[in-house]
């Protein structure tokens, strides 16, 4: 039995018509007007609608345990699916004394297979940079793992990389086409900064940004380019926050150099305002870079608008509010205590199109590249993000019509605030299908644990092309 949808407004990273769309089987077959459905097919009027590729979440940490801490798991990627997202790039660090493919094989035979509701793939994590290791970076691509990230932030946690293990990385991986991405933010400077701010009893959430201010990120930015330039390597910079970052990365771009970057959602729509919220409500926005002020958000629109950065994630990290995110509360606590992350899977989509297509900052066709097409194609997932033929049916059916407001009731994240509470949202994912098969319906999820599928990534990935 095949799906036919109907009279919708197909929109791709190229354009947008009115067409129908035929499924069968779990792929996209036809693309045109005056489909035809065949027996037993399933009808659906899309009419007014939006046609979207399932987005293609790149940066989300199920794992990420900081502080001894850690965020739920893919038994809350259904809310991946309600958000309009129906792949998720899961980060992954290397267990001391595991290989990298062995820790991610492992990890995923226990906390992703047979719980996933949405595809899934992996990015790899190193944080134990022996020659041994870094010799065994290709074993990433010949196992479909075509992704590894370096902290260059977080001093003193075992996941942080010096210099030498980023530059042995970027020139081990592109032997075999692995795109390395890091995390841009110089640690002894923060080091630095909060010892003093700790010191002067600076130790409320607003005080997170003072101790990452945006020189902080320029300055490992442009250090993680020269180490690329030397290796002759392509650079991810992921979550890129501020200007001077931005800066960074456009000036590489623009001298040749094979240099991109993504943004996040909650760096276009909050700011250092949440962070000075009274009491300890600051510590829900505790997240790493940190937020920025006004005029670094206009600039990441702008910059995502432009094509100078060429996804948006959301860095989904699930951490409560009443019992992780108060670790930093309390007499001898501070920010540093607090958790990084902030749980945005659902709303991924939502932010966008409302703040983002509502007022003119992006198109929809540029939407769909940012949030679907090219992070498939920077992770070589190539049945991925697009609505073309031969292509997986992961599918949006978007309501443009839906106003409400975003909650935490009222999401799936399995968390206890949002983010993005009492923001209003313009439009829904209200059908999405995931290989053809209908995932959600009404704006609810109606699939079942266990349906997403590991998701293997091609080497070489559009990093290595542009």
């Amino acid at each position: 039995m095949g799906t036919l949808i109907k009279n919708g407004i197909v929109v791709t990273a190229e354009g947008e018509n009115i067409a129908d769309v035929y499924v069968d089987g779990e792929s996209i077959s036809a693309i045109g007007t005056g489909l035809t459905a065949k027996n037993n097919d399933e009808v659906i009027d899309a009419a007014g609608k939006y046609i979207l590729p399932g987005g293609v979440d790149q940066h989300v940490h199920f794992s990420f345990t900081y502080k001894g801490s850690k965020t739920r798991g893919f038994e809350t990627s259904n809310a991946a699916a309600i958000g309009g997202t129906t792949t998720v790039i899961e980060f992954i660090n290397q267990e001391k004394g595991k290989g990298l493919v062995e820790t991610i094989d492992d990890y995923r035979k226990t906390d992703a297979d047979g719980i996933a509701m949405v595809d899934y793939a992996f990015h790899s994590v190193m944080t134990d940079p022996t020659d041994e290791v870094i010799e065994g970076i290709p074993k990433l691509a010949e196992a479909g793992y075509p992704t590894m990230k370096l902290f260059m932030a977080y001093k003193g946690q075992f996941f942080h990389a010096d210099d030498d293990a980023i530059l042995k990385a970027l020139q081990k991986g592109k032997e075999a086409g692995v795109t390395v991405m890091v995390h841009a933010e110089n640690a002894d400077m923060i080091d630095t900064l909060t010892k003093q701010l700790i010191t002067e009893g600076k130790t409320a959430p607003y005080y997170h940004a003072v101790s990452r201010p945006p020189v902080v990120e320029a300055e490992a930015t442009r250090r993680a380019i020269y180490l690329a330039e030397l290796a002759d390597a392509p650079l991810y910079v992921v979550h890129v926050t501020c200007k001077e970052a931005l800066a960074e990365v456009k000036a590489a771009y623009t001298r040749g150099q094979k240099v991109f970057g993504e943004t996040c959602a909650h760096y276009l729509v909050l700011d250092t305002s949440d962070l000075a919220k009274p009491g300890f409500e600051g510590a829900k926005y505790v997240c790493s870079p940190a937020l920025r002020t006004e005029e670094h958000r206009e600039a990441l629109w702008e910059a995502v608008d432009r094509k100078w950065l060429n996804a948006i994630s959301s860095d989904h990290c699930g951490f409560d509010y009443a019992q992780q995110k108060h670790m930093g509360y309390g007499e001898g606590n501070s920010f540093a205590d607090i958790p990084n992350g902030a749980p945005s899977l659902q709303n991924r989509l939502n932010i966008l199109w409302t703040y983002g297509v509502c007022p003119g900052k992006l198109s929809r066709s540029r939407l769909v590249d940012l949030y679907a097409t090219t992070p498939a194609k920077i992770n070589g997932l190539d049945k991925k993000g697009q609505l073309a033929i031969g292509f997986d049916a992961d599918i949006v059916i978007f309501d443009p019509t839906y106003e409400g407001i975003i909650s935490a009731e009222t999401n799936s994240e399995g968390v206890d605030y949002s983010p993005f509470e009492g923001f209003e949202q313009k439009g829904r994912a209200e059908t999405v299908l995931l290989r053809g098969q209908k995932i959600v319906e009404h704006a609810k999820y109606i699939g079942y644990k266990g349906q997403g599928r590991l998701v293997h990534g091609k080497p070489f990935g559009a990093a290595y092309q542009w």
